[in-house]
């Protein structure tokens, strides 16, 4: 896959909501030159915005969100152990004795995650039937009373895991949503020189994991005729989960994302994209979720509103630290995203 180390990058990159600079100073060195202006807005969200042809094109919008979920520290002990408030959610099942990064004023501290309580070798039976709720888990920045010296209340605090290709897989933390990201970027630069008719926004937007806020204000600002939502959903294509709640299976394609809690698409949008797809032999699935939300609700909703739909990439494990998508299923969505685009 061409420019995976884009990708490997902005998943280890750090950045929760409100916290995404980093993230999205990253971005801006990777687009210069395939946008015709780019600036940020007072949410935090950057605007990379192609000129359409005429006096009044098309609004083409593409939000692809920037923050991942994590933690906040919000108070320090006197022996310096950090507590912590949550950013994003959580299943405090897959929160047990992780490494994490403190982000602080000074640099990054190393640090490690653990629930407050006895340890196996002297907890009860009752002890060990307990999972605890994220609010009672702790960082040890190995560090005792001087790490208030160090760190200070809304600290970002992110998981510590590396970034593994796997076959025709790939794994790591915040692949929600880097992998929109990347698609984001990777669109911009598949169109290249080519001069569309509509007016293309590429929004890489901030906050969505705790309510689409970057993109409901970046949203009302562009006034988009089309919104496209860029996002991860759920591949339960593993052992344990009914056949009919698997939302994707990894190896088919992106996905067409029709429904969720938050939005249902439009109908004649997904028609249009599907005869693309099927024109182009570029593999897809349909997808809807139950529950849940994404940015295309709020491209939607916006103003007056806009037409709106997803794209979407599979992923396993989603929420923690081992998310796994399917490379093929990646290149699907940058292929049919640019297709697309340049089809306008």
């Amino acid at each position: 896959m061409k420019n995976i180390e884009l990708l490997k990058i902005l998943c280890e990159t750090p950045g929760v909501p409100g916290h995404e600079e980093r993230v999205r100073e990253l971005i801006r060195t990777e687009i210069i030159g395939f946008a015709d202006d780019v600036h940020e807005d007072a949410m935090g969200s950057l605007h990379a915005i192609r000129k359409g042809k005429g006096k009044s094109p098309e609004k083409i919008m593409l939000l692809c969100h920037m923050d991942e979920i994590g933690f906040l520290v919000s108070h320090i002990s006197d022996k310096g152990f950090l507590y912590l408030q949550t950013v994003g959610g959580f299943d405090p099942r897959n929160l047990f004795s992780r490494r994490v990064l403190v982000c602080t004023d000074q640099g990054d501290l190393k640090a490690v995650m653990n629930p407050g309580g006895r340890p196996v070798h002297i907890a009860s039976a009752e002890d060990r039937k307990k999972i605890p709720e994220p609010h009672e888990f702790f960082v040890d920045t190995g560090l005792g009373a001087k790490a208030k010296d160090v760190v200070k209340i809304g600290d970002m605090v992110v998981m510590d895991e590396p970034f593994l290709e796997m076959g025709d897989k790939v794994v790591s933390k915040a692949l929600d949503n880097r992998i929109a990201c990347w698609l984001g970027v990777e669109a911009l630069r598949g169109l290249g020189k080519k001069k569309t008719d509509a007016e293309i926004h590429v929004v890489f937007t901030t906050q969505e994991e705790v309510g689409l806020r970057g993109a409901r204000t970046a949203a009302y600002h562009v006034k988009p005729d089309i919104g496209i939502g860029i996002d991860t959903t759920l591949a339960c294509d593993t052992p344990g989960v009914p056949e009919q709640d698997r939302t994707t299976e990894q190896g088919k394609g992106f996905g067409l994302h029709i429904r969720d809690g938050s939005f249902i698409a439009d109908k004649a949008l997904v028609a249009e994209i599907a005869a693309l797809a099927e024109k182009k032999k570029i593999p897809f699935q349909r997808t809807m979720l139950r529950s849940g939300g994404q940015d295309g609700a709020a491209a939607q909703q916006a103003a007056a509103g806009a037409r709106a739909v997803g794209i979407v990439v599979g992923t396993r494990y989603i929420h923690t630290v081992t998310e796994m998508i399917e490379k093929s299923d990646l290149e699907a969505a940058r292929d049919i995203l640019v297709a697309y685009l340049k089809s306008k």
